[in-house]
């Protein structure tokens, strides 16, 4: 593997309610997907990407969880982990590593199998991880 190396320009995520993915998820027919309807509005939100690592997931009080991409909503995707993936440097860019998160995470095809978990998967600009029931997080290079 090589060394993880920070990138050297301010990346970012945008972070999006995507409809298509959710009916695959739907069309999947988990045991909650009959229940699960997609949220009426979401609006968009974005996070630079900083430092030696960014947790994705879902903030806890009680759990004494804080992510740095906190995905608590409203509304909130009861498909996302309270510690669900994890964004660090790779390569002048970005990977995601699936954090062993019970839905799993899928990077640019929401069709396919998940990411495998504790695995760095490496990002390009333009590169949607897709977690939880409807989400879709865009990475962009300046």
């Amino acid at each position: 593997m090589a060394p993880v190396v920070a990138p050297v320009a301010a990346w970012h995520v945008v972070v999006r309610a995507d409809s298509t993915y959710f009916e695959v998820i739907k069309a999947m027919g988990g045991e909650d997907a009959g229940t699960l309807a997609f949220p009426r509005f979401v609006a968009e939100r974005r996070f630079e990407l900083a430092g030696q690592q960014m947790v994705v997931g879902r903030r806890s009080r009680s759990r004494g969880v804080t992510p740095d991409i906190d995905l608590v909503g409203p509304p909130e995707d009861p498909g996302v982990s309270h510690l669900h993936a994890l964004l660090v440097p790779h390569e002048g860019g970005w990977a995601v590593v699936d954090l062993d998160s019970a839905n799993g995470t899928y990077v640019n095809d929401p069709s396919a199998n998940p990411i495998d978990p504790n695995v760095p998967v490496p990002l390009r600009d333009g590169s949607v991880i897709y977690l939880g029931a409807w989400t879709a997080l865009t990475i962009s290079s300046p």
